[in-house]
């Protein structure tokens, strides 16, 4: 049996430049993967079977199965497996789990099938999947350009404690979909705050990272009810609150695990749903 971890992200900064002429939307962003994991393990099997001990996760809405048949196509590979799914992350959160799951397909059955591919022809499937799913083959901090199939692994960020608020409220399919579609041009940006942290992070100057969510000016309008959680985490001691990405799932970056404990705390007094967890380095490979 083999076993991988699929880790949540958070993005650090999420610029979005214009939309392409294809009709998707060009975005700078820099991606952190955080100790927030789902897990996956693996078994040789004549057919492919999923379980998951999370009720609510339906394979057949899942990236999961796409990432399986995808492989099995580019390889012609014949194999199957038995993949038991241990959800950590919540679901439709905003966090990438069925991104970082799809990503740990790709790795788990390359190593279980003898596949033998490499990272790039790896990442080159990634990206038929989902503009996230890439990046997940890579993990730790990384900057992310184009549709998000520009991956450049950066310097890690000093290690910091991520303090996430799950909002009580309906998490729906397409709501990427939604605020993209909700985006002027007055939300378009040049890029400059993603490379201000690029370079920061390049230079080992990063004390607390510049962070910055496009989707974060539009949250309240596509998010019925959000504003009042976001003033219940700033309440609860966090200094500064972001979407981790398109939402609803908010988080906030802390330097001290005595103060990260302390917000979380008062988030679970409060009985919203919340999770302390910390910065990750890059993924490493299956040997």
């Amino acid at each position: 049996m083999l076993t991988t971890l699929a880790p949540a992200k958070i993005n650090l900064t999420l610029e979005v430049l214009g939309r392409r002429p294809d009709g998707s939307h060009e975005i700078r962003s820099v991606i952190q993967t955080i100790n927030l994991c789902d897990s996956l393990c693996f078994q040789l099997s004549q057919s492919i079977e999923f379980k998951c001990d999370e009720p609510n996760w339906i394979a057949g809405e899942s990236l999961l199965p796409k990432a399986i048949r995808l492989l099995q196509r580019a390889t012609g590979c014949s194999k199957g497996a038995v993949v038991e799914v241990s959800k950590r992350i919540p679901l439709v959160s905003g966090l990438g789990g069925d991104s970082s799951g799809a990503a740990a397909i790709l790795r788990g059955l390359n190593k279980l099938w003898g596949l033998g591919l490499s990272q790039e022809k790896l990442a080159r499937l990634a990206f038929q999947l989902g503009s996230d799913v890439a990046f997940f083959l890579y993990g730790g901090t990384a900057l992310v350009e184009g549709r998000g199939e520009v991956i450049t692994p950066l310097s890690p960020l000093p290690q910091m404690w991520v303090v996430l608020m799950m909002p009580p409220m309906p998490r729906a399919k397409g709501k990427t979909e939604r605020l993209y579609a909700s985006l002027k041009t007055s939300h378009y940006t040049r890029g400059q705050i993603t490379y201000r942290l690029v370079g920061l992070l390049t230079g080992g100057k990063v004390v607390m990272p510049v962070q910055f969510n496009v989707f974060d000016s539009i949250a309240f309008d596509c998010f019925d009810g959000l504003e009042g959680y976001w003033q219940q985490f700033l309440k609860a001691g966090a200094k500064e609150v972001h979407l981790a990405g398109s939402g609803p799932a908010l988080f906030t970056l802390v330097k001290d695990k005595t103060e990260a404990e302390k917000i979380y705390g008062n988030l679970q007094k409060q009985r919203l749903e919340s999770y302390l967890a910390e910065t990750l380095e890059a993924i490493e490979p299956l040997e």
